[in-house]
C-alpha cells in the first residue's frame, strides 16, 4: 500500500483525502515509478471542482510528477530500475507516493536536473513547445512577446 490524495466528491479542497491505496505491479509495457516530486496545476483543480469530468470517481488528481522507477514489468527494455524520469498528461494519478505508467510515457530526467524540477516544467514546458512548433512555426528572426509571464507558461 502506497499514500495518495484522492477525491470522491467535487469541491474545494476539503474533498481532498489522504488514504492507503493499491499500486499492483507493473504489466508488460509498464513501469511503476515512486514519485519525487509532483506538478501542481489548475487542471487538478478544474477535475476537482467537476469542471473537467475524471474517467471515474473516486480518482487521483495530478497530471505531472518527477520519481524513480522501482519495478518494471516482465520483458520491458529501455527502462531499469533505478531510473530517474518524468512524465505528464494521462493517465491522471500523480498525487500518489508510486503510480503505474506506460513506459512510453516517460522521459529520462538527466542528473543535471534535480527531480523537483523536472516535475514543474513538464505540462508548462511541453504546451510553450507546442505553441511554438505546432501552432505557429517560429524561425529565426521571429520575436516572440511572452504576454503576462503569469501563471504557468509564462513563469
Amino acid at each position: 500500500m502506497v499514500k495518495a490524495i484522492r477525491v470522491h466528491e467535487h469541491g474545494g479542497p476539503e474533498v481532498l483525502k489522504w488514504e492507503d491505496v493499491e499500486v499492483g505491479e507493473p504489466k508488460e509495457g509498464e513501469i511503476r515509478v515512486r514519485n519525487k516530486a509532483i506538478g501542481l496545476n489548475f487542471i487538478d483543480v478544474y477535475f476537482r471542482k467537476g469542471e473537467y469530468k475524471a474517467p471515474t470517481i473516486p480518482f487521483i488528481p495530478g497530471m505531472e510528477a518527477a520519481g524513480e522507477v522501482v519495478a518494471v514489468g516482465p520483458g520491458l527494455t529501455g527502462r531499469q530500475v533505478g531510473d530517474i524520469v518524468a512524465y505528464a498528461g494521462s493517465p491522471m494519478g500523480s498525487y500518489a507516493e508510486e503510480q503505474i505508467l506506460s513506459a512510453n510515457r516517460v522521459v529520462p530526467v538527466p542528473s543535471s536536473i534535480d527531480p523537483i524540477t523536472a516535475a514543474s516544467v513538464m505540462l508548462k514546458g511541453l504546451t510553450a513547445h507546442y505553441l511554438i512548433r505546432r501552432s505557429f512555426q517560429v524561425q529565426a528572426g521571429h520575436t516572440i512577446l511572452v504576454h503576462a509571464a503569469a501563471g504557468g507558461v509564462g513563469s
